[in-house]
């Protein structure tokens, strides 16, 4: 048997079935729902607010960036938090007993975290195709963009989520290393509100990153040629896009693999008994 492709079908089958659970679990349905429906209420209530300069209403040009907020989020703080928290509840330290273990965990990881973002992702499109006029303005080459930059995302900021998951001190930390950082990072990069509005030394700051290239991708992917006269530079800047995050997909996939291992190295059950015990104290 080739144990390492085994790790992994098992492993992705695990990470199909977690996805499963949670798509029938009513505190993640509800989640969902709240939280879908609460940005499509404000885009409807706005939908008659046209962008000065263009023909394309509040809604249309929003959507994008919205979208892209969802996967970026779901890809880094969902494999962020669960490293951090399996990390202290033993679910780790299991994983590493068995044959290939962490193969497999580390795929379903992948599995679930990529699967987690497509919920959300419909919840947003399906009723905005009804509500939102000329949601899409390219058509099936549009989608097709769509697709490619999704997978282009997943490469590029997944094993981000991974790389801090693996090196953040506990879960009671989560938030200062994960939740902030992405808050700040896609404010500062366009995604909720212009970055023309920004010094120009914090557009520079956000151009490093990869939230604010994947949110223009998503833009370009939707909104007709003439909307990028919104952006910087005036043009979609494809050929930087793709440049950018490439290099950030590779970054990212040479550090994960390492930085795992590193961690499930240091997984023992003194380890996760210290931890256990931090964190009673922190609740206390």
């Amino acid at each position: 048997m080739n144990r390492p492709w085994h790790a992994v079908k098992v492993g992705a089958g695990r990470g199909w079935t977690e996805f499963g659970n949670s798509v029938r679990s009513v505190q993640d349905q509800g989640y969902y729902l709240f939280t879908s429906g609460g940005a499509l209420a404000y885009l409807f209530f706005n939908r008659h607010r046209e962008i000065e300069g263009t023909d394309l209403s509040f809604p249309v040009l929003v959507i994008p960036s919205l979208l892209a907020f969802i996967i970026i989020f779901g890809l880094f703080i969902g494999p962020l938090f669960a490293l951090a928290l399996e990390r202290e509840d033993g679910t780790l330290l299991r994983a590493k007993a068995m044959p290939r273990g962490m193969v497999g965990y580390v795929t379903g990881r992948v599995v679930f975290d990529s699967l987690g973002i497509l919920p959300g992702l419909a919840l947003i499109l399906i009723p905005g195709a009804f509500l939102f006029d000329d949601l899409m303005h390219r058509g099936a080459t549009g989608w097709l963009m769509f697709v490619g930059f999704l997978v282009l995302g997943i490469l590029a900021i997944l094993p981000l989520g991974l790389v801090v998951g693996s090196v953040i001190p506990g879960v009671q930390k989560a938030g200062t290393w994960g939740f902030l950082p992405m808050i700040v990072l896609a404010w500062i990069s366009g995604i909720f509100a212009p970055i023309q509005g920004l010094w120009p030394w914090l557009q520079g700051v956000a151009q490093t990153f990869p939230v604010y290239w994947f949110a223009l991708g998503m833009r370009s992917a939707f909104l007709p040629d003439s909307a990028a006269a919104l952006e910087l530079g005036g043009s979609w800047r494809t050929a930087e896009m793709l440049l950018v995050l490439g290099a950030w997909a590779t970054v990212g996939l040479a550090l994960a693999p390492p930085l795992l291992r590193r961690m499930a190295r240091r997984q023992a059950g003194s380890t996760v008994d210290a931890a256990r015990q931090a964190q009673g104290q922190w609740v206390k």
